[in-house]
């Protein structure tokens, strides 16, 4: 089942520090997810200069319940770094020739 994750940072003090930090776990889980076809893609969003405030991916997980235990070890979930979290089950378009 494919998702749409859509995360806000946290706006509190701190928020950007403890993404920075988090940030090479957080990538490193990515890569290996991607690996085995589970991150089909993603990114930081971008606040009006630039920097980061929150991420968007796009996943592709066995069920809702798998996508919830892959967010449970997630850093910047676990660190409580993305405060607003939406979900969504979606479907690729198939844009591939």
């Amino acid at each position: 089942m494919q998702f749409v994750i859509i995360a806000r940072d946290d706006p509190a003090p701190g928020t950007l520090d403890r993404r920075m930090a988090a940030r090479p776990e957080h990538l490193e889980g990515l890569r290996r997810l991607y690996a085995e076809g589970k991150i089909l893609d993603g990114g930081a969003l971008l606040d009006d200069r630039e920097r980061m405030c929150g991420s968007v991916m796009l996943c592709e997980f066995e069920s809702r319940a798998a996508l919830d235990a892959y967010l449970e070890t997630e850093p910047y979930f676990r660190d409580k770094v993305w405060k607003d979290v939406e979900i969504r089950a979606m479907r690729r378009a198939p844009l591939k020739a």
